[in-house]
């Protein structure tokens, strides 16, 4: 399901962006990008991420923004009063017309005593303004991903609905099957042989041809799935790949009653039914 969150927090020093963006996928596949500071945050925010999505991709991105300085200057008081001593040890070796005064901001020149590093993140005590910012963007996204579920659950109940019809409407011409192979075969066998053809032979014949015909076992599993993808999709749990198994289970019906169909109208309702089965099918992979 496709879908977008954002969300923001802040402290006395720090401001956390989060976004995140969800496209369809058959799995659950989270994509994070956090800053250098945070990587050790991101199992704590791919734990977050996975408890409430279950299929779809999800790119995450977090950002940080502080107001304090990146870098500080630091100062080696050691090295510098080595470099004094050092200075001074060897002034007292110079002729006595040599000024010994060793001027301070000589000593901070010197390599070593003054640096600048990048200061240092506690990230851990971040973790409470990350936390906000990410659980307000899951919320983002969530809400987002339900009003599109919604449109979801429309459309696959009218597509289900469409199977349902065609059930109906193949049960009805289903009926007197018997009937209506005992007719054909006996006009082909009459204008083949005349009437040769013994009543039991052909009784026995029609009796095969209609049991290798008759569909309504596969009918009744399909009414059967159908309320099962009823139920799954007035669930609150998620049901992505239940509805995927029940297509799958569907269109190997229809399969079969279009294999076994020997009137026209009845193949013409198979060609409908795996129609609108493909396209609940693709719909279904957005499910959550």
């Amino acid at each position: 399901m496709t879908g977008f969150g954002r969300g923001e927090a802040a402290n006395a020093g720090i401001t956390v962006v989060v976004e995140l963006k969800s496209v369809n996928n058959r799995f659950r596949d989270v994509q994070l990008r956090v800053p250098r500071e945070y990587m050790a945050l991101e199992s704590r925010i791919n734990g977050m991420l996975k408890k409430p999505f279950n299929r779809g991709r999800i790119d995450a991105y977090v950002r940080r923004a502080s107001t304090q300085a990146k870098s500080q200057v630091v100062a080696d008081a050691p090295l510098a009063a080595q470099y004094v001593e050092v200075m001074y040890g060897l002034a007292d070796q110079m002729p006595s017309s040599i000024n010994s005064d060793i001027p301070f901001t000589f000593i901070l020149g010197q390599p070593g005593v003054l640096t600048i590093t990048e200061a240092s993140v506690n990230v851990m005590s971040e973790w409470s303004v990350v936390e906000t910012a990410l659980q307000a963007a899951i919320q983002d996204l969530t809400t987002m991903r339900k009003v599109e579920g919604k449109a979801l659950h429309q459309d696959l109940s009218e597509n289900l609905e469409s199977v349902r019809i065609c059930v109906g409407q193949v049960e009805a011409v289903a009926v007197g099957i018997h009937e209506r192979l005992r007719d054909r075969m006996d006009t082909r066998i009459r204008r083949m042989i005349g009437d040769r053809m013994e009543p039991g032979r052909l009784a026995q014949e029609v009796a095969v041809l209609a049991d290798k015909a008759d569909v309504n076992e596969e009918l009744i599993r399909m009414r059967s799935h159908c309320d099962q993808f009823t139920t799954a999709l007035d669930s609150q749990e998620p049901v992505g790949r239940r509805l995927d198994f029940l297509l799958q289970e569907m269109n190997r019906e229809v399969n079969t009653i279009g294999s076994k169909a020997v009137d026209l109208p009845i193949h013409q309702k198979v060609v409908d039914m795996k129609t609108v089965l493909e396209r609940m099918r693709e719909q279904s992979a957005n499910v959550e």
